[in-house]
């Protein structure tokens, strides 16, 4: 093949290693420069896409990915944007610019902390919102389920999953209640996050409590202990214990429960979809102590520290016989052991307390009761009131 001499512009060969006429190096010139080593060979991103930029100096995470520039300044020259993030590697930074191109979303809130987050929700839920009055101990709730997830307080919101999650539950030495507290935490948190396009998938759905509820534990009032009740139901407080002892309500619900002396029946429960607002017929020994009962000024946690301990310290009953301390639960305990020693049926016993049926199918979907069945079942339980 033919070739023109750079030098001379005469006809060689391109084979020749110099021009005949001129002497001028030919296989050099024709060979043409060369790529520097390391040099990389990508193609420049599509207009609109954004760019991936590597950072100098010793980085874990050097390559920024950075979204398109939108905004410009008044001689046209675009505003310096916020990356995305960093990441590792190019391919990593170029799948998380592929993500944001196909569902952009506000690099403010993408890079929320943990913390950050926690404070928009309290604030909007507990200070700003006004329409809806929350309790002191919601509150206080709130922010103990918040303290016990130190863990995650300076990790970007954003780049939680459900096991980072799901460590800091499995890893907490309290008791149920407080990893109930902390779950729930969760998923107000992303619930909000949603809301306000933080996040686009809800992880805290997946996060569970490996442990066995321990709030259930407790121990019934003896018959003996039953009947000391009885003979001072008059006194202060006592009528509320009987009250939650022969209704089967948790010590919560009280403050809610909803009260029909025409129809002669409670409303009310808390904590799992089966018990909350179940019907439950008022036993006839306790009809009296419901009719003075307003659930407006009971408050849960002042009724057990201030008039239930008390009361019981009073009553000389404050102890089981094995020296453990009586707690409100043990009223639910008693009922259910009521309904069992006077011959309550199963299905009637857990729609009174509002337990889940579970597995059990026959029970779940064909299981019924009328509220006159549930009151036939109720009234078995047997009060020996003395005098």
């Amino acid at each position: 093949m033919l070739i023109l001499c750079p030098e001379c512009s005469r006809s060689i060969s391109d084979q020749a290693a110099t021009c005949p006429g001129c002497g001028y190096p030919i296989c050099a010139a024709s060979a043409g420069p060369k790529h520097r080593r390391g040099r990389s060979t990508r193609r420049k991103l599509p207009n609109g896409t954004g760019s991936i930029k590597k950072l100098s100096g010793r980085r874990t995470r050097p390559y920024a990915a950075y979204p398109p520039t939108t905004e410009f300044d008044r001689n046209g020259c675009p505003k310096p944007v916020s990356a995305i993030g960093y990441y590792p590697d190019w391919k990593t930074a170029m799948a998380a610019l592929l993500e944001y191109n196909r569902n952009p979303y506000d690099l403010v809130t993408a890079n929320l902390t943990f913390r950050e987050v926690y404070e928009l929700y309290y604030q909007d839920k507990y200070v700003v919102n006004q329409k809806k009055k929350l309790s002191a101990s919601a509150a206080n709730s709130t922010r103990a389920a918040f303290r016990n997830c130190a863990a995650l307080h300076d990790r970007g919101f954003r780049s939680l999953r459900k096991a980072d999650m799901q460590a800091v539950v499995d890893a907490c030495p309290l008791k149920h209640a407080s990893l109930e507290l902390i779950v729930t935490l969760f998923r107000q948190l992303y619930r909000f996050a949603l809301q306000n396009d933080m996040v686009d998938k809800d992880y805290s759905q997946f996060v569970t409590i490996n442990r066995p509820d321990d709030d259930e534990s407790g121990e019934p009032f003896t018959p003996a202990e039953l009947a000391i009740l009885w003979a001072h139901r008059d006194e202060e407080h006592v009528g509320t214990i009987l009250l939650m002892i022969y209704s089967g309500f948790r010590i919560k619900a009280l403050e809610s429960l909803e009260i029909d002396l025409e129809t002669r029946c409670f409303r009310g429960g808390v904590k799992t979809a089966a018990g909350r607002g179940r019907m439950v017929p008022i036993h006839a020994a306790i009809l009296p102590f419901a009719a003075h009962f307003v659930p407006a000024d009971f408050r849960a946690g002042y009724f057990r520290s201030n008039c239930f301990y008390p009361a019981l310290e009073r009553l000389g009953i404050a102890r089981t016989a094995d020296c453990k301390r009586h707690t409100p639960h043990d009223c639910r305990h008693t009922f259910s052991w009521l309904c069992d020693r006077y011959g309550v049926d199963d299905l009637s016993k857990h729609l009174l307390m509002g337990h889940s049926i579970g597995g059990d199918v026959e029970k779940a979907v064909y299981g019924h009761r009328t509220t006159d069945e549930l009151r036939a079942a109720i009234d078995k339980i047997q009060v020996v009131i003395c005098c």
